[in-house]
């Protein structure tokens, strides 16, 4: 986890209407090994829901380190992950919940599984309900209540996902977002789809934040935002009163790493 960078603009907005979210790209897995000797390797069914590599793992134990190392462990509140392998295991990885001495007396968030953050669909076909079953042995910490367990009803096996549909899914993943109560959300999912999400963000992004922020995501690299939902109004917010709105605000920042 690098050091971070704020940019403070002039506009400030209650807390009530903030997020603060931390994206995180899953460590390096077995495919991108693969994919770096072989671009055809991304495609073979036997990576397609690819392991993490053992220098994956290291970057996951270093990570968790940064992360406990920090203080940013205690503020965490809720941690979303693609369901696919890689993710999961660096999701429980880093913010999960070990026997090891180091745990003791912490408070680990929630880790819930969310198919609206998943990679890019279309690859091909899934059992999902013998894949939930399999991950929830795996990783029974996980919250997997989010997923379809019936089909894999978001996959089309003969047609990929184009970028204006991963677009679209973001904005939906986005929307959901603001459905949960938790402040401050981790992310934890795949280079391109975290990508996707800050393109649909960087239209209310500061211009001097806006390139840093946007740029490809290394495996698990950590990058955080401040977000401001402006459909609300103060005093529409079921999350504070008039009264207490005129107090409570927080300078909007946009973070980048």
């Amino acid at each position: 986890m690098q050091k971070m960078k704020t940019t403070t603009a002039q506009f400030t907005y209650p807390w009530q209407l903030c997020k603060t979210v931390h994206l995180v790209r899953h460590g390096q897995a077995m495919h991108n090994v693969e994919g770096d000797i072989n671009r055809e390797a991304l495609l073979s069914p036997h990576l397609f829901d690819a392991q993490l590599s053992p220098l994956g793992l290291h970057q996951v134990g270093k990570l968790r380190n940064d992360v406990h190392a920090s203080g940013l462990l205690k503020r965490i509140e809720l941690v979303v992950t693609s369901p696919l392998y890689r993710t999961m295991q660096t999701a429980f990885g880093v913010f999960g919940s070990t026997e090891s001495n180091e745990d003791a007396g912490v408070n680990h968030p929630q880790i819930m599984a969310v198919e609206l953050c998943r990679d890019r669909m279309g690859v091909r076909p899934c059992d999902m309900r013998r894949r939930v079953s399999e991950c929830q042995a795996l990783f029974p910490s996980i919250d997997f209540s989010m997923m379809d367990g019936e089909d894999d009803s978001l996959w089309n096996p003969n047609v990929r996902e184009s970028e204006e549909e991963m677009a679209a899914r973001m904005v939906l993943f986005i929307k959901w977002l603001w459905t949960r109560p938790e402040q401050e959300i981790v992310i934890v999912s795949h280079g391109i789809i975290l990508q996707q999400i800050l393109n649909v963000l960087e239209n209310d992004c500061h211009p001097t934040a806006r390139t840093a922020l946007c740029k490809r995501f290394d495996n698990c690299e950590l990058r955080s935002v401040v977000i401001v939902d402006k459909s609300l109004k103060v005093a529409d917010s079921q999350l504070c009163s008039p009264r207490n709105a005129a107090k409570e605000t927080v300078l909007r920042e946009e973070v980048s790493v």
